[in-house]
C-alpha cells in the first residue's frame, strides 16, 4: 500500500479576476493623488503671503511634493509601505483641509493660520480628490492585510497535526 499523496500546493497568487480590480484602484488612487498635487502647487503662489516662519504657499509646495511621490509610489513600487504613505498623505491632507476650512486654529509656531471659512472650486476638488485616494487607498491596504491573513491562516491549516 502507497502512502497518500500529499496535497497540491497552493498558489499564493491572486486570482485572476482581482488583478484588473486591483489595477484599476491604483489608477483611481494615482489620478486622485496627482489632482490633489496639480491643485495645491497651482495654488501655491497665491498664499505665499500667509505666512509666519514658513508660507502657506510653501506648505501647498511641499503637499503637492508629497502627494506627487505618492502618486509614483502607488503606481511602480505596489508594495504596503507605498500604500501606507499614499494613504497617510491623502488623508492628512484632507483633515488638513477640513480643519482650516472648519476651525480657526490660529498661528501654530512656525505655522501660519490657514484658517479660510469658504468653499470654492478648487478647494472642492482637492478635497474630493483626497477623499477619493483615501477611499481607494483603504481598498488596497485592506485587500492586502486579509490577503496575507488569508495565506498564512491556509499555510497553518495544510500543515499536517501532530498527535
Amino acid at each position: 500500500m502507497s502512502p497518500p499523496a500529499a496535497p497540491a500546493a497552493r498558489s499564493h497568487r491572486r486570482p485572476r479576476h482581482v488583478r484588473p480590480v486591483h489595477a484599476v484602484t491604483r489608477i483611481v488612487a494615482a489620478a486622485a493623488l496627482a489632482v490633489d498635487a496639480y491643485y495645491h502647487a497651482h495654488l501655491a503662489p497665491q498664499y505665499d503671503g500667509v505666512s509666519a516662519s514658513i508660507s502657506q504657499g510653501d506648505l501647498f509646495r511641499i503637499e503637492a511634493a508629497l502627494a506627487a511621490l505618492a502618486a509614483l509610489l502607488v503606481l511602480v513600487w505596489r508594495r504596503l509601505p507605498a500604500d501606507v504613505y499614499a494613504w497617510l498623505v491623502a488623508a492628512g491632507g484632507l483633515a488638513l483641509l477640513l480643519i482650516y476650512r472648519y476651525m480657526d486654529v490660529g498661528k501654530l509656531g512656525p505655522i501660519p493660520n490657514m484658517y479660510e471659512p469658504s468653499w470654492y472650486t478648487e478647494k472642492w476638488i482637492t478635497a474630493v480628490a483626497q477623499a477619493v485616494a483615501v477611499v481607494a487607498m483603504t481598498a488596497l491596504i485592506l485587500a492586502r492585510v486579509w490577503a496575507r491573513a488569508r495565506r498564512s491562516r491556509t499555510t497553518f491549516e495544510d500543515e499536517p497535526r501532530v498527535l
